[in-house]
């Protein structure tokens, strides 16, 4: 690994999505075979550049003295969802079709919401992935309002 590729600013700030996993060498290769993420550091944390992000990955845990009284595990079966990766595509279609020859295993095909297209998926350890192409959103069609 070399510092450049670390995502660590030398000013400001940058966002990072951090799972925690199951077994770190699976999610590796998920994201890297899959999703198309590069491998920037093997573990203790995995790090990988996916696209213009990134995602760090580490095994769960207790509490730690910088985090007391927190546990980190990933999600179980069931489990309801709280937050979720949104990966924006231009061509929602031939994603879809990629990935699915990858190994991914989509919820549904695409799906035109008017806004938008999107389809989701599951990582190894059940994290929801949203992959959306704008397509009315770009005419001034947005999602419809959540009803009251």
């Amino acid at each position: 690994m070399s510092v450049q590729e670390f995502p660590a600013p030398s000013e400001g700030m940058l966002l990072t999505h951090f799972l925690t996993v199951s077994d770190v060498s699976r999610s590796r290769a998920f994201y890297r075979d899959v999703v198309g993420g590069r491998v920037v550091l093997e573990e203790n944390p995995c790090t990988l550049r996916v696209a213009n992000s990134w995602l760090i990955m580490n095994p769960g845990g207790g509490p730690t003295p910088d985090k007391p009284e927190t546990t980190l595990r990933p999600p179980a079966d069931g489990d309801p969802v709280s937050c979720f990766l949104n990966i924006r595509v231009a061509d929602i279609w031939a994603v879809y079709r990629d990935w699915s020859e990858r190994g991914a295993e989509f919820l549904t095909p695409p799906v035109d919401r008017g806004a938008e297209l999107r389809c989701y998926l599951r990582d190894p350890d059940g994290y929801l992935i949203e992959v959306g192409q704008a397509t009315g959103m770009l005419r001034g069609r947005f999602a419809d309002p959540p009803p009251t």
